[in-house]
């Protein structure tokens, strides 16, 4: 059984920011086959800054601490701010995650960018070049 930080427990326990965003700005989907995970970003944007984030997760208790945390860590970031969020600062932030649980991390920092891309083209703006620093 994999150990977790006290900051994962935190997040797994009392989640931030949990929820859906009414005519959200932008959404961010992804998932994994394989581990059966998925998580849904919803992004309000004014002036350039994550006003508002929320998110839906199903799966593993790593999976709702990474979207949890990933939730926070972006909110009042402007969109570079948060596009600069990657699976290495999330699993970071949380004090680290055991191995076989490092690809939540990956998840959140990627249905995040999904959102700012979604909220990106449709508002005509250039999308941005994801760029991960993914690990298993």
């Amino acid at each position: 059984m994999p150990v977790y930080s006290e900051k994962v427990m935190d997040h797994f326990m009392h989640p931030r920011n949990v929820g859906e965003i009414e005519n959200a700005d932008g959404v961010g989907e992804i998932g994994n086959p394989v581990c059966g995970d998925m998580m849904t970003f919803y992004i309000k944007v004014k002036d350039n800054r994550l006003e508002d984030v929320k998110f839906k997760t199903f799966g593993c208790g790593a999976a709702i601490a990474v979207s949890s945390m990933v939730s926070a860590m972006a909110m009042g970031k402007t969109i570079e701010e948060a596009m600069a969020i990657t699976s290495k600062s999330v699993a970071e932030m949380l004090d680290g995650l055991p191995k076989n649980k490092y690809h939540c991390s990956n998840l959140g920092a990627d249905a995040l960018h999904r959102a700012i891309n979604d909220y990106l083209k449709k508002t005509g703006k250039p999308v941005v070049e994801i760029k991960e620093d993914h690990e298993e």
